[in-house]
């Protein structure tokens, strides 16, 4: 059975650059899936979430892909998942793969602001097709979509660029990211608690690809202390 979707806005849209964005994950569609679907770290961080969530939460999945597995497993033990992505083929993957969830087409850049109204958040190498000062807004306004005590999972691959041209899965993405180090200081930045640092490597199994260097971060926003 399908679940009751969350009460928060799913309406959201296009932005410069989102049509670019999408490009490579219309051309790949579950070859992507196929390639990093079973990361042993990405695993592990959904688990960590299943583990903290309270029943029934609201869970915001930013790039959603083909959804799997993330918001697959997070729906299948009970949770509201609403996923987004800039790729109507990944769209279309996900609603016809992960029904109890419910999956719509958009930049995360053009939601709308609904502070407080998540009880997690995920963005599973979905935040590298923006420029640096675009993903420092988006990492504040995650920070504010959180309620008190939510969770944000943010999975990178760490790199000194920005919107750069970068060569990936035999597509030519405009890529973005921080250095390892710079991370934990962005998420703190926008008011998070780190709970997780993990660098990891690896391979991917797809033709002329080599390792890649993972970087997994779990966070918090932290609760509302109690009054006297």
């Amino acid at each position: 059975m399908t679940q009751e979707p969350p009460a928060v806005p799913v309406t959201g849209g296009k932005v410069d650059g989102s049509e670019e964005a999408a490009r490579p994950f219309d051309a790949l569609g579950l070859t992507y899936e196929e390639t990093y679907a079973h990361l042993p770290e990405q695993l592990a961080a959904i688990d960590w979430l299943l583990a903290e969530l309270p029943e029934g939460a609201k869970v915001l999945d930013i790039g959603s892909g083909t959804g799997r597995p993330t918001a697959e497993r997070i729906s299948a033990a009970g949770h509201h998942v609403s996923g987004y992505d800039v790729s109507q083929t990944m769209v279309d993957l996900a609603r016809a793969q992960v029904p109890a969830a419910r999956f719509e087409l958009s930049d995360v850049r053009a939601l709308p602001d609904t502070p407080g109204a998540w009880d997690a958040i995920t963005a599973f190498f979905s935040l590298h097709q923006m420029p640096r000062a675009d993903l420092d807004v988006t990492f504040g306004r995650i920070a504010n979509w959180l309620a008190p005590g939510g969770l944000f999972v943010l999975a990178a691959v760490p790199l000194d660029v920005d919107d750069a041209p970068y060569d990936w899965m035999g597509q030519t993405i405009r890529a973005t990211s921080y250095p390892a180090e710079v991370y934990p200081e962005r998420l703190r930045g926008a008011g998070l608690e780190i709970v997780h640092n993990q660098l990891s490597v690896f391979h991917p199994d797809f033709p002329g690809m080599g390792a890649e260097e993972h970087q997994f971060l779990y966070a918090r926003r932290p609760r509302v202390p109690e009054g006297p």
